[in-house]
């Protein structure tokens, strides 16, 4: 394979013999030059495409400090927040208060579509609306723009956010239209200023976008196949930033702070963990998890991410800033962060705050919000 820098410069060097062999009106030499032309632009566009489906492939490089590892059993606990519940009875957990509350129909919805969805009913209706409202009220005095984005995106909207070339079995793909399904606001977030260049005044540029989410959970067989916490669509709350290179690290900081914000304020105990070179995913160069404590499965659960994801995905999607010291154009970093995954939440709200005759307490935070 001859090099493209090569191909470049015969190229140049073409255009250059076609220019005076039109000065010099010398038609069968410019025929000539047209085809050795047209030969080198096709192997140029080649070689162009190998290289760029190539680049693709590529994960993001992990931060320095970044904890070295293989995988997700060797992600650093950085802290426990808040006291777990003591209880004069055995708590249950979700599902087992479920059979008295009635506010989730797992079997109906297998009847109507299959395995991992869920009807929400009755006072968890409520629950959620309430959430979304707690959320957005906390999010909105910080400067986060509330936004619905569309649940659909084009191909090249969706691989510009880095979630085909390595993650395609986990996406939706709806072949006759050829759109594809998000798995998080993240995606129609970040892909809405593809080709775009921002004054450095505007940033950070933070959003807090509400979505059904669209998931295959390809890479979970046989993983939580039960009830509500690892479903084909659930509804959450996702924080997106974009954000001047030298200020992403404080941003990714305070994505986090936001996140321990709102799971203090609904007095649910968790704890963070720092996510290893081995379990960073294919997008984030650095990426925090936070878990609840669910005191009737007795364990810690995921239920927020946040990561840096620096240049990976603006530089596949175009989308820039123009330094005011030097006027020129460099990309962005984008940074994402769960605010609240709404069946997680739920789910956590239904242990933490279960009683002893099968009833939920309300948290403080949300009962402004609820009619009941």
């Amino acid at each position: 394979m001859v090099d493209i820098k090569y191909l470049k410069k015969q190229e140049e060097k073409l255009n250059i013999e076609r220019k005076k062999a039109a000065d010099e009106r010398d038609v069968q030499k410019g025929k000539t030059i047209k085809i050795k032309l047209s030969e080198i632009k096709k192997e140029i566009a080649k070689q162009s495409k190998a290289i760029d489906e190539s680049n693709r492939q590529l994960r993001n490089q992990p931060l320095p400090e970044v904890p070295a590892g293989k995988d997700e059993t060797e992600n650093v606990i950085l802290r426990e927040v808040g006291k777990k519940p003591k209880f004069n009875f055995i708590p249950k957990d979700y599902l087992a208060l479920n059979k008295n509350l009635d506010w989730i129909d797992i079997e109906r919805a297998g009847k109507a579509v299959g395995s991992r969805f869920g009807y929400l009913l009755r006072d968890a209706v409520d629950l959620e609306f309430a959430l979304i409202r707690f959320a957005f009220d906390i999010l909105k005095k910080e400067g986060f723009i509330p936004i619905l984005p569309p649940v659909f995106l084009k191909p090249e909207a969706m691989r510009g956010m880095g979630y085909l070339d390595h993650d395609e079995d986990e996406v939706y793909h709806l072949e006759k239209d050829d759109l594809y399904l998000i798995g998080t606001s993240e995606q129609a977030i970040g892909a809405m200023h593809m080709n775009e260049i921002f004054a450095e005044k505007e940033l950070p540029l933070r959003y807090a976008g509400f979505s059904t989410c669209f998931r295959r959970e390809a890479g979970s067989y046989g993983k939580d196949t039960k009830g509500i916490l690892r479903v084909h669509q659930f509804d959450k709350i996702e924080m997106f930033s974009f954000a001047r290179p030298e200020d992403s690290k404080k941003e990714h900081e305070f994505l986090l702070a936001m996140e321990e914000k709102l799971m203090k304020s609904l007095n649910i105990p968790y704890r963070v963990l720092q996510m290893c070179t081995g379990d960073l995913g294919v997008q984030a160069a650095n990426k925090y998890d936070i878990e609840a404590w669910l005191p009737g499965q007795n364990q810690y659960r995921e239920t927020h991410s946040t990561s840096n994801d620096t240049d990976f995905q603006s530089r596949r999607l175009n989308i820039k800033y123009k330094k005011e010291e030097t006027g020129k154009n460099e990309h962005v970093h984008t940074l994402n962060g769960t605010a609240l995954a709404i069946g997680r939440t739920l789910i956590a709200i239904m242990e933490n705050y279960q009683q002893e005759d099968g009833t939920i307490k309300i948290p403080d935070a949300l009962k402004p919000l609820l009619s009941f």
